[in-house]
Formats: structure tokens, sequence, C-alpha cells
């Protein structure tokens, strides 16, 4: 990537060092915004490479402007956008992921809506992504933080603070990721969404306002009903973790990431199981 990356700025592509961001941005001031994240995949084989399930993500989305009451025009355009970026910073032929930012846009500071008139900012990036091979085969530790988020997690906002904090925490444990629990269940990470094997049938916490409707979980709970894996999908407790057989991490960077130890405990036999190796594998099939 070029020493001063491209990103698209409210219309523009432009250098980084020339993107500039008023102070009075309700993102910056308020975290009043929403984003998404994406992967490329490059060229495989006979596969064309591209971008996974934009549709869905953009669909996650409009959800995300919805609920915090913000409309956005043009938002069909943004795989042309994510395009651009990808061939302007040379990461067409590498893995890449794509980040995504609207926020209100810039106005006096106010607690209440500004007026009509407003422009939403909008900025988006292009990175180049090192899959974690190795962390896919042998799997990861996780760290049990409180999860002390606001009530409407489906909503993916920039508001991150309590996700930051429950990551940093599962850094100083040296875990790969933070699992977070409410009331005595277990919800989903700091940045990803969270499986279980128990009995051979996968477990999951249901779709509302405690967690966010992941796209990668979307994806695998349709390739567990493709492959004939009962899904449950309910919360489970903590005191039920030692039953498990099997655990994963979902997401748009993770894929299917296997975690073989909470708190030092060892999940299951300690390794990636056979189902999380099957959902592995089908997930890989469905790249781009």
């Amino acid at each position: 990537m070029p020493g001063d990356p491209v990103v698209w700025l409210n219309g523009e592509f432009l250098p980084l060092s020339s993107a500039h961001i008023s102070p009075e941005d309700r993102g910056f001031l308020f975290a009043d915004g929403v984003y998404e994240a994406l992967r490329f995949y490059p060229p495989f084989g006979d596969r064309p490479g591209g971008c996974a399930f934009v549709d869905e993500h953009i669909e996650r989305l409009r959800h995300s402007l919805a609920g915090i009451r913000l409309e956005v025009d043009g938002l069909e355009e943004l795989p042309e956008v994510f395009e651009g970026l990808l061939g302007r910073n040379g990461l067409l032929s590498g893995d890449a992921t794509l980040y995504l930012q609207i926020t209100r846009g810039a106005a006096p500071r106010a607690h209440t809506f500004p007026e009509d008139g407003v422009r939403p900012t909008l900025y988006a990036t292009a990175r180049a992504f090192e899959p974690p091979y190795e962390l896919w085969k042998t799997g990861v530790e996780a760290a049990m933080i409180p999860d002390e988020r606001w009530g409407r997690c489906d909503l993916k906002t920039i508001a991150l603070l309590p996700n930051i904090l429950a990551r940093q925490a599962a850094e100083e444990k040296g875990a790969f990721e933070a699992v977070l629990h409410r009331d005595g269940v277990i919800t989903e990470g700091s940045h990803t969404s969270v499986l279980f094997v128990r009995e051979g049938r996968i477990v999951t916490h249901p779709e509302g306002p405690a967690i966010l409707p992941s796209v990668t979980r979307a994806v695998v709970l349709r390739l567990c009903r493709r492959l004939g894996i009962e899904v449950i999908e309910e919360g489970l407790p903590l005191t039920d973790l030692d039953r498990v057989e099997e655990m994963m991490l979902l997401g748009t960077s993770s894929e299917v990431m296997p975690v073989v130890k909470v708190d030092g405990r060892r999940i299951g036999e300690g390794r990636p199981g056979k189902v999380t190796r099957q959902l592995q594998a089908a997930y890989a099939e469905l790249r781009p």
C-alpha cells in the first residue's frame, strides 16, 4: 500500500493526509454514527475474488441507520466505492479489509438532532489484511468479561468504548477475545459472535437487542442447517460452559475461529473439534 493511502470521504477519493473532518462532527463529539467492516478476497484458482457478502453488510447498515434515525442516500453505490478504494490502494491482488463509517455530520454541539440540511459524513478506507491461518488451525483462548454495553447492541454504532475496555481486559489476560456475559448468560464477543457445540448441536444467543446481527453468524447458521446440524438459539448460561464440547468465534476477519480455552480452562478436548472443522471448510467454500 502507498505511504499515503487513498481514502474516500463524502464522495471523493483523496490521500489520507488531505482528508479532514470538522471537530464539530457528531461522530467525534457524541459517537453519533454507525459503521461496517468487510472482507475482500483476492482471485484464487477459478474463484474471481471480491468483497464477501456485500448485500448483507449493506442491509445491516440500513438497519443501523434506521435505528439511529439517520437517512442517507446512495448506499447502492457503495460496492463501486469499495472497488475504487481497493484499486487505488493496489489491494486487488491480496487479502484486504474495508471500513465504512457514517456519522450525522458536523453541527454545533447539542444533545438534539441538528436541523435539516446537515450533511452526514461518509468515510471509507481499505487496508491489507493478513489472515490468521495458524490460529484457525490451533484455536485461541478467550476471557469472560461482564457485558456492560448499552441496550441496543443490534445496532452497529461507533460507540464502542465498552467493547474496547472488554477487549483490552482480555488482552491483558493473554486472551484473543473477550466473551461477554450479562445476568449469567453469555451474549457475544467484543467484536465477534459466539457459537457453542453441546451434545452435537449448535447453541447461540438469539438475535435481538442483546447482540449484533452478525453477517458471518447468519451465514454459518445457514450452513449448519444445510449440513444437517441442529441449531438452538438460546443464551448459554455461564454455568454450562464446562459442558460444551466445542466453542467458536465468528466474524468478518475471524471467519470461524476455534476457541480451545476460556480463562485457562479447556473447552472440550482442548483442540478444534469436528463441527468447527466442518464449518470452517464449508465457510471457506463460500468465499468469492
